[in-house]
């Protein structure tokens, strides 16, 4: 039974249901006309010929019935074969979306995210199912595509420490290498990198997944400016860039997990000074904004062309593909950046008016609501 119902199609289904209508439509009908019109009749005739025998008025009954029969039988028949054939034109023409939908669903599944399925015109819920499955095959064929550069930039990454450890252990096995202090301290130099690789990978990954528990508490924005600015005060007086704190008077607290908004910060401003030159300047400010607080790391230094501003917060990408990562970067902070704004509710975006013309990278946080506790 089962397979018998999976064998049906839905043109067949609908014609039959078409053929059910126009039979329960008739059969109504008939009960109708068969129980009031013969008494209506015979009242017709008494009115324009008067009294009628019981003779004759079972013989009006019996023709006038017979006569209702024959011709609700004729024109059932031929109602049915016209529906049908007007209902054989419609669900073909309704049957034939859903099929080439159903092919374009079984392409998807076998890999092929190019194939899209046309607007049939026949309703506004097939064309609308039809843009749907278009943006889904969009959506997949770009997750697919990312998951593929994840994977191989991935690879890529931790090539590059293992060759290094590999040839280490090499040159010590064949004693062109002492096994001395200065080695092994280059080894684990690099063996750190690939946990660090690794760590970043793991962290990325919770917070894009939203896997993470967020402590809120309420903060003020400049408390947080002021501790991510200190935390990086050495590194930026080291390559000597300026770092200036601006706050504007009316910037509101907000409510935030102070451990997870220092790190958006951390990876900010280690990702400005990376690309700003000595002698430049960063600047980290906030203000009050109609959706809450704007926090501001603007920089003076590479730039970001246009055709790259809206890959920046993807995993692994680089502006300059021949950055090394030890200059580039991993390619993963700003990715971080980004799930871990989003897990607070806010937004984060880039701007710069292009190469060579500095970056700017705006978080915007919702204002204090009241929210306490833990999130996760």
């Amino acid at each position: 039974m089962r397979a018998a119902g999976r064998r049906t199609g839905f043109a067949a289904r609908l014609l039959l249901g078409q053929a059910l209508v126009i039979f329960a439509g008739g059969i109504t009908l008939l009960v109708v006309a068969l129980g009031l019109a013969p008494g209506m009749f015979r009242g017709h005739v008494e009115n324009a010929v008067g009294p009628i025998t019981n003779e004759l008025a079972t013989h009006l009954d019996m023709a006038f019935s017979r006569a209702i029969l024959v011709s609700l039988a004729v024109s059932m028949a031929v109602a049915t074969l016209t529906a049908l054939a007007v209902g054989w034109f419609v669900s073909r023409r309704a049957v034939r979306p859903l099929r080439e939908l159903s092919e374009a669903a079984g392409a998807v599944a076998s890999g092929d995210y190019t194939v899209r399925v046309r607007r049939s015109g026949y309703g506004a819920e097939l064309d609308s199912l039809a843009d749907a499955f278009g943006q889904m095959a969009g959506s997949i064929a770009r997750t697919e595509k990312s998951r593929a550069e994840v994977l191989r930039d991935l690879s890529h990454e931790l090539r590059t420490p293992l060759t290094t450890v590999r040839g280490y252990h090499e040159a010590i096995a064949d004693g062109v290498l002492p096994a001395d202090r200065a080695t092994f301290e280059r080894i684990e130099a690099e063996i750190s990198r690939i946990e660090r690789l690794v760590d970043d990978v793991g962290r990325v990954s919770i917070a894009e997944e939203r896997g993470l528990s967020l402590h809120l508490s309420e903060v003020a924005v400049g408390d947080l400016l002021r501790v991510a600015a200190r935390a990086e005060e050495l590194a930026f007086e080291a390559k000597g860039v300026r770092l200036t704190l601006g706050l504007d008077a009316s910037a509101r607290s907000v409510i935030v997990d102070p451990d997870r908004m220092q790190e958006v910060l951390a990876n900010l401003l280690e990702n400005a000074l990376r690309h700003t030159p000595a002698g430049g300047h960063v600047d980290l400010s906030a203000r009050s904004v109609a959706e809450g607080v704007a926090i501001t790391v603007r920089d003076s230094g590479d730039g970001i062309a246009a055709e790259h501003l809206p890959r920046v917060f993807e995993r692994f990408y680089r502006v300059d593909d021949g950055r090394s990562r030890g200059v580039g970067g991993s390619g993963i902070g700003l990715a971080i950046a980004r799930g871990l704004v989003e897990a607070h509710a806010g937004r984060i975006r880039a701007e710069s008016a292009g190469a060579g013309e500095g970056a700017n990278f705006v978080v915007t946080l919702p204002a204090s609501q009241g929210r306490r506790g833990v999130v996760s």
